[in-house]
């Protein structure tokens, strides 16, 4: 007994958490009293542990035994008796099998559970939540966990967790409600959470975050339960069954459960949810005749054990048809090809699974139907094992902005020995409905074979063209055309007003207005369109193309017209230009010649006399430099093409142009052939990328007050090896400084700095002071919470002891309070406030101002600035059925976000201030937080613009954190985007006709950009692309997702420096793919420019027959090493895994390459797996390809090198390369290839 001394009048504090299971009173006499007892862990809520009702005292004494319960004070109600209580005694460990949510690697769940503390098991990594289940075999009183990890050499973490308890496996109930447990060595590495005892069959452990590693953890995991009282549960009921007596009842019945000390009643559940308890073995239930419901009964005791549950039993409901079958479905993301489409194929062979959790998958039904139930599948096969999955049905009506719950999330047991698919209730009108899964015991992410959604369609319209024609019958090119539809609305509702699109091929060519159509009826429209051009057209009318009416069928809504509209030629020329300049790369102040020549494409001779030609050279705001004129005398004969006309000449400067020429319209020219007479091209001055702001490096600005400027070296992990340059200024000392002077009017500061790390590797924070003319200014905030990274070069962790450092600089940047002028000096000083050592590599100036709305009236702005603000102004454009809204507008903030935002269902235009201004910013007090956007192919068009997005990235994965992640859209624009933090700035798979330009990129954890699976004619243009953690720019022509044909993108005016990881450009298999003008400098591990037919293991395309192009390529202090001995040239040419061919590699400038200037390097398996071929560089210079002086240096030094060492998996390079115009300069030797199987030609 614990003495009562603490004791008030009616009240007890233990002063310590103890666990009870008795409760005594005492008091002078033997008399009746009414009171309740209470128990509390903090002294202000409270909870009733024995009912107020009337109880005697005997002997004077009343004693309650009660379940062992967690307490820290107790208190009794209306009597002036004292109370004392008594401690459980100690429990007693359970005997468990454990399961968990996944694995990662061969740390299996047994390890848990095996009482050797040095084996561990973890989850699938940067995949939260996750869980660990301990199954005891029968429902028993639990009332303790104890959980370890391994105690020698694992640092002290916290991991947050929820102890949680269910008796079927499948709804569990939070037993200790979720929160952070430290893990430290000092005290065994162990964790004990005690609480009040609970009978369960199943303990679960629900993990959702640990600052040591991005996964769950444990080395042991112990059960205990109490060892005293009644603890033998009853039998399960037997024989469960059920009749229905009438309409909406179902009655059942069961056998009786046996127990030790007598059963006191049954559970009985519906759908896996509590419907009620009673005493007897029959209840009779009342439930809609439609609804499919299953049950089971679980008994119980007075002590609250809980019995084994009975038999299920299911009373089938009306199903409607599967409204999901033909519709499309979309994922948050995949792994692999196992793509959403594969869930409703209606093949079990194939299936969607998710790259981690939460996973979601979208049925879009297209209009609202009343669903009663979800049928999600798996391969019945017995070789896909049992598994249990966390579901939560959602649904979305045709106008709402967001999904509401439907079913809420549980556990699904999938059983190929029960058809291994499950059914799920969930009733509502709605749109979409969407599975979201937060586990899946068999696989690292969700699986979902073939999703059935199960209901009647809801009343709505539902338009169609039943009938097509057009006036004149046989037109010719001077005519006007008539184009008519007939529009039926073939629905059970009305429908509103809407328009037709007529289409000639796949232009639009006219729209007609259609008005309100009641159920059954139609109208007739029609549109005049312009003179066409000779030619065969497929003619199709759509109704509602705009989508302001939500339809029971979206996919009826055009008509093909069943004959071709054929317009016969007019005789007539038909000029076009034929621009070219020279140099076709200038560099700044070179003198550039423009010439035109002029192709008739007609089917008439020209007229005679002068063609005037006009070339007009426009900066990218649309002023002009620059008009050129000039012309061609003379008949132009059809088909025919004049000789070049020299227009003259123009000195080059840096910057973006626009080249438009312009040829006189032609006497012997019909209107419908002048529309090409004017044509654009672009064209670009200056390597690399053209960017707003000035660049200073620290070590030309002037140091002050003892500050250091380092010298160069390429050490990995060092202050000068990792900065850009090669050198950087430290300032460690009070006083010290660094001061540059503005070349230009700026308001905004960016600087690359480096700050120690954390002792546990976590970062700190600092400042550091800014001077302006002398005079102090502001602070600018600095972190390095995202660098410091550990050990080998491909996978690096957090963690200081994983070895030697890398990944050390970060970027910071500050609005100044006013724009400064030209030749104002600013200065980042330490001072006795800034309590750190600092490296600074370099400052960025730039005068920025915030854009306004494009247009108030077409454009929503979100409400706030949170996510759902965003998310659902991005709605209220999907959902506008007016025509008016076009896309939504940013104003100037921070924009809080911890997820992605959906964009789907029309092209959407989403525009900020300025990513100085606008600015979406994941959750600070978290790591790696997949935030951006996820779009559907439904949004092809849209447009990104004028924002930033900051991550919270700290370590590298291969799965989220991709802020446009992108699969089978087209004509995307992606413009004036800032990233920092986070993987990638755009990862596209199957994407077509896309522009990604005008970006910065920078401190990321992966590719800036990659395109794979068949992206073609993508146009990704003036980005630069500062430390990326792999390759910057990445071109990977893998098929496994199912895309195929990567060709006819071009990647220009790119800039790329101070890669960590991998290289500043790589491109994997493809044809007729373009790069040029690209600069690429301080590449720490890798090549600057890789160029490989390595297909990883992934199926994937070879190069060629047609060629990969490169051209215009700077490549300064390039090059590196990684996987562990390989060094790697400025650029790397790998035949390997698929053919290697056709690759043309033209103008590049090799500058004092780290190791080698180009490398060449053949993959074997056994023997030589594809060989060089087709493969010609011109105009190379090669210059500075010294000795390294380091581990490495026998693999340094040469200027060209065919790599003859058996590298792993690699060999003497084969087969033959040819160099038209090689030069070299200050190489230790200027080309090595001592092997017997590689050619090099050179032609000079």
């Amino acid at each position: 007994m614990v003495p009562a001394a603490q004791a008030a009048p009616v009240g007890l504090d233990l002063a310590r958490q103890t666990k009870i299971d008795e409760v005594t009173l005492t008091k002078a006499d033997n008399r009746t009293e009414t009171f309740a007892l209470q128990t509390s862990l903090d002294g202000r809520g409270w909870s009733t542990l024995v009912a107020e009702q009337p109880h005697t005292f005997k002997n004077g004494k009343a004693t309650f035994k009660v379940d062992p319960t967690l307490v820290k004070h107790v208190r009794a109600t209306k009597t002036t008796a004292k109370i004392g209580v008594q401690e459980v005694q100690a429990s007693a460990k359970l005997a468990a099998t454990l399961t968990a949510s996944s694995v990662s690697q061969s740390y299996g769940p047994g390890n848990a559970g095996d009482g050797n503390q040095s084996t561990y098991w973890e989850s699938a990594n940067n995949a939260f939540p996750q869980w660990i289940q301990a199954d005891l075999g029968s429902a028993v009183k639990a009332d303790r966990v104890v959980l370890k990890l391994p105690a020698a050499g694992w640092g002290t973490r916290t991991q947050t967790l929820a102890v949680q308890g269910s008796t079927d496996g499948t709804g569990f109930t939070d037993l200790v409600t979720s929160r952070g447990y430290e893990f430290n060595p000092a005290s065994g590495n162990t964790v004990t959470i005690d609480f009040t005892a609970a009978t369960a069959r199943y303990l679960r452990l629900r993990i959702t975050a640990n600052t040591g590693w991005p996964a769950g953890q444990l080395s042991e995991f112990e059960v205990h339960g109490p060892t005293g009282g009644d603890t033998q549960a009853p039998s399960a009921p037997a024989n469960l069954a059920f009749t229905q007596p009438q309409s909406g009842q179902i009655r059942l019945t069961w056998n009786a459960s046996t127990d030790n000390t007598g059963v006191t009643g049954y559970d009985v559940f519906a759908n896996g949810s509590l419907r009620t308890t009673v005493t007897g073995t029959t209840h009779t239930d009342s439930q809609p005749d439609g609804l499919r419901v299953t049950y089971h009964v679980v008994a119980k005791d007075a002590a609250g054990n809980q019995s084994p549950a009975s038999n299920s039993v299911t009373r089938e409901g009306a199903t409607g048809e599967n409204l999901a079958q033909g519709k499309p479905v979309t994922a948050n993301h995949n792994v692999h090809n196992f793509v959403a489409a594969n869930a409703n194929d209606g093949n079990v062979q194939t299936y969607w699974e998710s790259n981690g959790f939460p996973g979601t998958l979208t049925v879009q039904l297209g209009s609202n139907a009343d669903v009663s139930s979800v049928a999600v599948k798996l391969n019945p096969d017995t070789a896909w094992g049992a598994r249990t999955q966390n579901v939560e049905v959602l649904g979305r009506a045709q106008n709402a902005t967001g999904f509401t719950s439907l079913a809420a999330g549980r556990d699904y047991r999938f059983d190929p020995a029960s058809g291994n698919s499950v059914t799920i209730t969930a009733a509502g009108r709605v749109a979409d409905v969407q599975l979201r899964f937060t586990s899946n015991t068999g696989a690292p992410g969700a699986q979902v074979a073939e999703i059935q959604v199960f209901g009647t369609p809801a009343p709505n319209p539902d338009l169609t063209v039943t009938g097509t024609s057009f006036t004149p019958a046989s037109p010719v090119e001077t005519d006007q055309i008539t184009l008519n539809a007939t529009v039926r609305n073939a629905g059970t509702a009305a429908s509103t007003a809407t328009d037709v699109t007529f289409f000639l091929g796949t232009t639009a060519v006219g729209t007609a207005q259609v008005g309100a159509l009641q159920a059954g009826a139609q109208a007739n429209v029609g549109t005049t369109i312009a003179a066409r051009p000779a030619g065969s057209y497929e003619y199709t009318a759509k109704v509602d193309e705009t989508k302001k009416v939500a339809e029971q069928n979206e996919t009826n809504n055009a008509r093909l017209h069943p004959d071709r509209l054929v317009v016969t030629p007019v005789p007539s020329s038909d000029l076009v230009a034929v621009p070219s300049w020279s140099p076709s790369n200038p560099a700044n102040g070179q003198n550039t010649t423009f010439s035109v020549a002029i192709k008739n494409q007609g089917t008439i001779n020209s007229a005679a006399g002068a063609h005037g030609i006009t070339v007009t050279i426009l900066t990218s705001s649309g002023q002009t430099v620059r008009t050129l004129t000039g012309s061609h005398t003379g008949t132009i004969n059809a088909g025919a093409t004049t000789a070049a006309v020299n227009l003259g000449s123009w000195p080059a400067a840096d910057g973006r142009y626009t080249v438009r020429t312009v040829i006189a319209n032609d006497g012997n020219e019909i209107p419908a052939k002048q529309g090409n007479n004017t044509s654009e091209q672009s064209l670009f001055i200056g390597r690399g990328a053209s960017v707003p702001w000035q660049h200073v490096e620290a070590e030309d600005g002037t140091v002050g007050g003892g500050a250091q400027v380092l010298s160069p070296n390429r050490t990995i992990g060092d202050l000068a090896g990792e900065a850009s340059g090669r050198r950087a200024v430290t300032l460690n000392g009070t006083g010290q400084s660094v001061e540059f002077t503005t070349s230009g009017p700026a308001n905004t500061l960016v600087t690359r700095f480096s700050i120690p790390d954390s002792a546990g590797g976590g970062g700190i924070t600092s400042t550091l002071n800014v001077y302006v003319n002398g005079q102090f200014h502001k602070a600018i905030d600095l972190t390095s919470k995202y660098i410091w990274l550990y050990g080998n070069e491909a996978t690096p962790q957090n963690s200081p002891g994983a070895g030697g450092p890398r990944h050390i600089y970060d970027e910071a940047n500050v609005m100044l309070n006013q724009t400064f002028p030209a030749g104002t000096k600013i200065k980042l000083q330490k001072d006795a406030a800034n309590t750190t050592n600092y490296a600074i590599d370099f400052v960025n100036f730039e005068q920025v101002a915030a854009a306004g709305n494009p247009d108030a009236a077409r454009y929503a702005v979100p409400a706030g600035f949170t996510h759902q603000d965003v998310q659902n102004a991005l709605d209220r454009v999907r959902m506008d059925t007016t025509g008016t809204l076009v896309g939504v507008y940013l104003p100037a903030g921070t924009y809080q976000t911890a997820q992605k935002f959906q964009v789907y269902g029309k092209a959407v235009r989403v525009i900020g201030a300025g990513p100085w201004f606008t600015r979406f910013q994941a959750p600070l007090t978290q790591e790696n937080t997949d935030i951006g956007f996820d779009a559907q192919s439904s949004a092809s068009g849209s447009t990104f613009s004028g924002f930033a997005v900051f991550g919270n990235y700290t370590q590298r994965n291969d799965g989220p954190g991709k802020v446009f992640n992108f699969a089978g859209v087209q004509n995307m624009t992606i413009e004036n985007i800032w990233v920092e933090h986070m993987m990638c700035l755009f990862w596209g798979n199957n994407v077509d006709n896309n522009v990604i330009r005008d970006n910065r990129i920078r401190d990321m954890y992966a590719d800036g950009l990659n395109m794979t699976n068949g992206s073609a004619g993508n146009r990704v243009s003036n980005i630069e692309a500062r430390s990326t953690g792999d390759d910057a720019f990445a071109l990977f022509a893998a098929t496994d997702n199912g895309g195929s044909g990567q060709q006819n993108n071009v990647f220009e005016n790119l800039s790329v420096t101070t890669p960590w990881r991998a290289a500043g450009l790589a491109v994997y298999g493809g044809k007729n793919n373009t790069f040029r003008n690209i600069y690429v400098a301080d590449t720490l591990t890798y090549s600057a420019v890789t160029i490989s037919s390595l297909d990883f293991g992934y199926s994937m395309e070879d190069f060629g027959p047609e060629p990969t192009t490169f051209s215009g390529l700077t490549l300064v202090r390039s090059g590196g090493h990684f996987w562990g001995a390989q060094t790697f040239g400025a650029i790397w040419m790998f035949s390997a895994s698929k053919k290697y061919t056709g690759i043309r590699v033209n103008d590049v400038e090799i500058i004092d390459p780290t190791y080698s200037g180009i490398m060449f390097q053949t993959k074997y398996n056994g023997a030589a797996e594809n060989i060089f071929q087709d493969t010609v560089l011109s105009n190379v210079s090669i210059s500075g390809a010294r000795k390294s002086g380091d581990a490495f240096d026998a693999k340094s030094g040469f200027g060209v090198w065919a790599n003859e060492m058996p590298e792993a998996g690699q060999g003497p390079a084969v087969g033959e390369v040819t160099f038209n115009g090689l030069r070299f300069s200050n190489n230790f030797q200027d080309i090595k290839n001592t092997t017997t199987t590689f050619k090099i030609n050179i032609n000079n």
